[in-house]
């Protein structure tokens, strides 16, 4: 990872919310945890509330990209590798406080049994190769999905940068790894079964905290933009509980040729967006504090 500039970027004066007390107010937020941030330099045409705090991302279009280009699948999955460090740096620009990529699915161990050992290959040398930026950067790196059925090399891999980075009070990049939408809704029903068979809990108790506080990352916020490249308009079985109020963005780029410029477009197109939750709040596109109420 290349080293990002602590200081706000010239284009920071042109900004037209540069003197707003509320855009001045969310700088200095985001800067609590992310100490690089410089929204209004790296976007100056949108208001910083409006940057998202978390971003999903679906990284899809790898093997066509290679395809296309005359090579095989994997070598497309070494571009989309590249695609990643160029898209965390910048979210780190932003003020992004979260970024969660669908690195492997449980569907994927259907493909071709060199492809998906590839793919572990890849986990591990990405692993390896980004400990020391993440923790230069002082990115605090998660994973979510079943460790069953992960090879060892792999699980000690993501055990390694996790421990690493276990401390860092910054900006968090959660890769979802051997991941299912449904299996993790299934796997936290199944703790709340438990916890009623125990005693532990009683059916009264549960509504829908209960649920997401046994999810796999309940400590980060829910995604407010779900980015998918390579144009399929469907979710594919990711973060199906906490996309539920996201907004979501569909580029036609594949992923290994999806950067800056183009996570800019997301988010100006986010912050476009009026999120009203149900509800008719004009004001609501920057509101960081309101909940889902339910669609009206």
């Amino acid at each position: 990872m290349t080293q990002i500039s602590q200081q706000p970027g010239a284009a920071s004066a042109s900004s037209p919310f540069a003197a707003a007390p509320d855009a001045l107010a969310r700088v200095a937020q985001m800067r609590k945890l992310c100490p690089k941030a410089d929204p209004l330099g790296r976007l100056p045409d949108v208001h910083p509330c409006a940057i998202p705090r978390h971003i999903a991302i679906i990284m899809d279009g790898n093997g066509r990209w290679a395809q296309e280009q005359g090579f095989p699948r994997i070598f497309g999955h070494r571009g989309g590798a590249m695609s990643v460090r160029k898209v965390v740096e910048e979210a780190g620009r932003l003020g992004v406080e979260a970024l969660t990529l669908y690195s492997f699915s449980t569907e994927n161990w259907k493909r071709p049994a060199d492809e998906v050992q590839a793919l572990m290959d890849l986990c591990v040398a990405y692993c390896e190769g980004e400990l020391d930026a993440l923790v230069r950067e002082k990115i605090r790196f998660r994973v979510i999905g079943r460790r069953e059925g992960l090879p060892e090399p792999v699980l000690a891999a993501l055990d390694a940068v996790q421990e690493a980075t276990r401390d860092i009070v910054g900006p968090t990049l959660c890769l979802a790894i051997n991941y299912s939408g449904r299996a993790e809704i299934a796997d936290a029903a199944r703790k709340i079964a438990e916890q009623v068979a125990s005693g532990e809990l009683s059916p009264q108790q549960i509504d829908e905290a209960t649920l997401a506080e046994r999810l796999y990352a309940p400590d980060l916020p829910e995604p407010d933009l779900m980015i998918r490249t390579a144009g399929e308009m469907r979710l594919s079985n990711f973060l199906l509980w906490q996309l539920s109020y996201a907004e979501l963005y569909v580029t036609q780029t594949y992923w290994p040729e999806f950067a800056e410029k183009e996570l800019h477009k997301a988010v100006r197109s986010f912050a476009s967006r009026n999120r009203r939750f149900g509800g008719l709040d004009p004001d609501a596109t920057f509101s960081r504090d309101s909940g889902p109420q339910g669609e009206a």
